[in-house]
């Protein structure tokens, strides 16, 4: 998995949402401890927010990673040859 060409959650998008998501985590956790809903609740919120802003990055394009140059000539090569016997 970890030589996948996919690029899987290797994007701006995907990094930023799990980031966002881990401090909310963080903090919902100390709060948790703490015995303090509002702070609990505030790293609830951030936990959503993480999947907002990532998902809202992924919409602007930051979510698809650029393929591979070996990728493409790849697929233009198979296009190529699809076009010849046909």
């Amino acid at each position: 998995m970890a030589g996948s060409s996919h690029g899987h959650g290797h994007t701006p998008a995907a990094w930023t949402g799990v980031i966002i998501a881990f401090i909310g985590f963080c903090v919902a956790g100390v709060f948790m401890v703490a015995n303090s809903p509002a702070g609990f609740w505030a790293g609830s919120a951030l936990i959503l927010l993480g999947a907002v802003v990532g998902g809202a990055m992924k919409m602007a394009g930051l979510g698809t990673p650029k393929e591979p140059d070996h990728v493409v000539a790849a697929r233009e090569r198979a296009a190529a040859r699809e076009n010849v016997t046909a």
